[in-house]
C-alpha cells in the first residue's frame, strides 16, 4: 500500500486535483489529526512504513525522522520556507524536495502591511480600550510619513516594498543576495545603515543559524528610539526576551509578530500592550492557501510520477 501524509495543520483534499488523483488511484492519504503544528515526535508517528510522499507543513524534517521514514521519496512543501527540511539528509537519502515560493507572497505581504498600520494607528490597543468602556482620542502616524526598513527583498519583500510605496513611504532595503535587478525606488544599503536610518522594520528572510537572533539586543539599540519592528517571516529571526525588553522600556515604539520560535506562543509578549501579536496566519488568506495547496499537491504528483511510483494524470 502506498500513503501520502498531508501534515499541514489543515488542508481542502475535496477540492484538490492532484490529491484526488491519488485516491482514484487507491492510495491513502492521511491528514494531520492534531491540527496544528507537529512536533518531530508526532510527524514521526504519522510516517509509517507505507508512506512514500509528504505533503508538508513547517515541522521539524530531521536526520532522525527521514531514518524513521524509510520509504520516503517525495517531500512537497506548502509555503515558502525549507528551513524545517534538513536538505542535506534528504538529499543523501534521495529523497525529492519542493515548494511553492510565489503562492503565499501577496497574502503575507498584505498580512505584513495590515500590522504596519495597526502599529501605526495603534488600532488593537484603541479597541481593547474601546470594549473596557473608554473613549480614546489615540492619535498615531501616517505610513506616508515613514521610512519602511525591508530585510530581505524575494518575493514577499517586493511586493511589500511596491505596497509601502503605494502609501508614499520612503522604502530602503537590505539583502546582500540580490540580483541586480534592483526594485525601483528602493534604495539598498548595509543593515547597521538601515537599522539606524528606518522607522518601521520588515523582515522577510529564511530561518537559518546565520540569521538565528539577527534582531537581538545590539540591533536594538541601533535602531531609532519609537522605530517598529514586523515580522512576518520566521521565528527566530528576532529575539524574543531583547523585543520584550525593547517594548517594556519604551525605546521601542511598537511591534507585530506572526512568528515566534516556539509555537503555539506563550510567552512574556502576551503581556506588552505596545505590541500586536497574530498566530501564524500570513499565509492563511483564502486565494492564497488554495493556491498553495494546489501547487504543492502539484509538485507532490509531479515527483511521485517522475520516480514512477504512480502514472501521471
Amino acid at each position: 500500500m502506498n500513503k501520502v501524509v498531508i501534515s499541514t495543520s489543515s488542508f481542502d483534499i475535496d477540492n484538490n486535483p492532484s490529491i484526488q488523483h491519488l485516491l482514484k488511484a487507491g492510495w491513502t492519504v492521511m491528514t494531520n489529526p492534531h491540527r496544528r503544528k507537529l512536533t518531530e515526535e508526532e510527524i514521526i508517528a504519522l510516517l509509517d512504513k507505507d508512506t512514500v510522499g509528504l505533503l508538508a507543513g513547517i515541522e521539524p524534517l530531521t536526520e532522525r525522522v527521514f531514518a524513521a521514514a524509510n520509504r520516503l521519496k517525495v517531500i512537497s512543501r506548502c509555503g515558502t520556507g525549507l528551513d524545517s527540511v534538513d536538505l542535506a539528509a534528504a538529499k543523501q537519502r534521495n529523497i525529492a524536495v519542493s515548494n511553492t515560493p510565489q503562492a503565499p507572497a501577496q497574502a503575507v505581504a498584505e498580512l505584513t502591511l495590515g500590522l504596519m498600520l495597526a502599529t501605526l494607528r495603534q488600532i488593537s490597543q484603541t479597541d481593547r480600550m474601546l470594549r473596557t468602556g473608554a473613549w480614546p482620542r489615540t492619535q498615531g502616524h501616517l505610513l506616508a510619513a515613514q521610512t519602511v526598513g525591508i530585510v530581505g527583498l524575494g518575493y514577499i519583500g517586493r511586493r511589500v516594498a511596491r505596497l509601502c510605496q503605494a502609501f508614499e513611504a520612503a522604502v530602503i532595503a537590505h539583502d546582500p543576495y540580490l540580483l541586480p535587478q534592483t526594485p525601483a525606488g528602493v534604495t539598498l544599503m548595509p543593515l547597521e545603515q538601515l537599522l539606524a536610518e528606518a522607522d518601521i522594520i520588515s523582515l522577510h528572510l529564511p530561518y537559518s543559524s546565520a540569521t538565528h537572533h539577527l534582531i537581538d539586543d545590539a540591533a536594538f539599540k541601533r535602531m531609532k528610539k519609537g522605530a517598529i519592528v514586523i515580522n512576518a517571516a520566521r521565528g527566530g529571526l528576532v529575539d524574543e526576551m531583547a523585543l520584550h525588553d525593547a517594548l517594556v522600556s519604551g525605546y521601542l515604539g511598537g511591534a507585530a509578530l506572526d512568528v515566534f520560535e516556539q509555537e503555539p506562543y506563550q510567552g512574556p509578549l502576551l503581556q506588552c500592550d505596545n505590541i500586536t501579536l497574530t498566530s501564524h496566519i500570513g499565509s492563511l488568506a483564502k486565494e492564497s492557501r488554495y493556491r498553495m495547496e494546489v501547487e504543492a499537491a502539484d509538485n507532490l504528483l509531479h515527483d511521485l510520477v517522475n520516480i514512477g511510483l504512480i502514472d501521471g494524470k
